[in-house]
């Protein structure tokens, strides 16, 4: 055997030693999904060279993995000093040499390649985008507000034929649609994979568009869309009055319905609600089947707070401060989960033991802007709805208890839920002192631990009010 074979043979199995290092780092979905396709060029003079089909993946495992191939293969090769990629060169020796300078990236720049360098020549459409490995089910956590949308994802993500078409997720920002279509990708690569599963957003697919439509390529675009087996769109009413872009969504959608293969939409209102939207692509959205997200409950906010912290190795977390963020951080699950990795960045930096005053001191800001969505107009508003009184009686002098108790409720509300002083809550009550304000807080207060009605209207209240 020559000494090159032998060569070649030693640096495949260095590559081979190496990508097995990988796959046991980060786990088999996201090794196939962008370290599987790498493949070793050659290895000369100190530089690797891997190859990778598209651009987009280059860039992705430029931004994610360099430091870490790198350092792998200095283990396995000393003489390492850099790492290349490219993107599939071809095979004559003058179109390589092309592509080298066009498509090479040093990993160890960390960049990405110029604009310049793809100037003058057809566009590749890496048409999907990349998926979070944290967004599985395993992590999604299951509640009432979000049961029925993580039920048909799982039954998406098992099915070996389209059981609905298409699931279309909506809700509010940061609830876990983005989570439940990432969840299905994974799912469906690691239990199929052979099936041709693309996720991206609508802004993307608009862009991608145009830019076949600038490049003339609109063919292989459309090629490319309907060859999928599952095409996952998220945001879709970023194609609001687009009407370009929402005719070529039509075809794709009616070309991949009439093969037979899965489409998974989310948007943050119901296709009946969609402005902007052709009334045709409202019907095709609503066609299978619609799962609202909604906002999250107080038992829901903790169950992720849990989560999240048991994730994190976070177990110092006191079940107070738990508690307590999942009754103040109401908007959204990301402000939520951005919350509690503040207070536990405050926590190792300065070495400080998490406490319920740290916290509140850490989050004043998050908290003060919590506590403005939520307002005394409308805890008196709900409030008197819920007990069947008029708005009026808020303010009025009217003691009767039918009255005095729902003003109580309202105003103990109000000193949970907002950040006004007691004498500015008085002054929203009819002018009240804030000494009869904090009578009420104490007798609702006293109240709750007797009376289990009072205490689930109150609960009730308050989880209307924060979603």
């Amino acid at each position: 055997m020559s000494r090159s074979s032998d060569m070649h043979q030693e640096h495949e199995s260095q590559w081979s030693r190496v990508r097995a290092r990988l796959r046991s780092e980060v786990g088999d979905a996201a090794f196939n999904s962008w370290l599987k396709p790498l493949s070793l060029l050659r290895l000369r003079d100190g530089e690797v060279v891997l190859t990778v089909p598209t651009r987009f993946m280059r860039d992705w495992v430029v931004s994610h993995y360099s430091d870490r191939l790198r350092s792998l293969w200095s283990d396995e090769n000393s003489d390492t000093r850099a790492i290349n990629v490219l993107v599939n060169p071809p095979a004559k020796p003058s179109a390589r040499h092309a592509d080298t300078e066009g498509d090479a990236e040093q990993l160890s720049s960390g960049g990405h390649a110029s604009e310049g360098s793809r100037a003058g020549s057809s566009p590749e459409f890496d048409i999907g985008a990349p998926l979070d490995p944290r967004f599985t089910f395993e992590n999604f956590v299951v509640g009432k507000p979000n049961e029925l949308a993580f039920a048909a994802a799982q039954r998406v993500g098992n099915a070996a034929s389209v059981p609905f078409n298409p699931l279309f997720l909506y809700g509010g920002v940061g609830l876990g649609k983005t989570h439940l279509m990432h969840a299905i990708a994974w799912h469906i690569r690691g239990m199929y994979p052979d099936r041709k599963v693309v996720y991206l957003s609508a802004e993307k697919f608009m862009y991608q568009f145009i830019r076949a439509l600038r490049f003339k390529n609109v063919m292989a675009f459309k090629q490319q869309f309907r060859s999928v087996d599952v095409l996952m769109i998220d945001d879709v009413q970023f194609i609001a009055g687009k009407d370009t872009t929402q005719e070529e969504f039509f075809h794709t959608f009616n070309a991949l319905v009439d093969q037979n293969r899965q489409i998974v939409i989310s948007g943050d209102r119901s296709p009946s609600d969609l402005d902007g939207i052709e009334e045709r692509m409202r019907s095709r959205l609503g066609w299978g089947l619609v799962a609202d997200i909604h906002a999250t409950d107080y038992e829901l906010r903790l169950g992720i707070l849990q989560s999240k912290a048991e994730q994190a190795g976070a177990k110092e977390v006191p079940v107070r401060v738990l508690e307590f963020l999942a009754h103040r951080i109401t908007s959204n699950v990301r402000e939520l989960e951005g919350a509690l990795n503040r207070v536990l960045a405050y926590s190792n930096l300065i070495g400080r033991s998490i406490t319920l005053e740290t916290t509140q001191d850490v989050l004043r800001d998050l908290l003060r802007a919590n506590d403005r969505r939520v307002t005394i107009e409308d805890i008196q508003k709900r409030v008197a709805e819920h007990f069947n009184i008029r708005l009026a009686d808020m303010y009025s002098a009217r003691r009767a208890r039918a009255v005095a108790r729902p003003r109580q409720v309202a105003m103990y509300l109000a000193k949970q839920l907002t950040s006004r002083s007691l004498p500015e809550i008085g002054r929203k009550f009819g002018g009240r002192d804030h000494t009869t304000v904090m009578h009420a807080v104490r007798k609702i207060d006293e109240l709750r631990q007797s009376d289990s009605t009072l205490s689930e209207d109150i609960d009730l209240l308050r989880r209307m009010l924060e979603a």
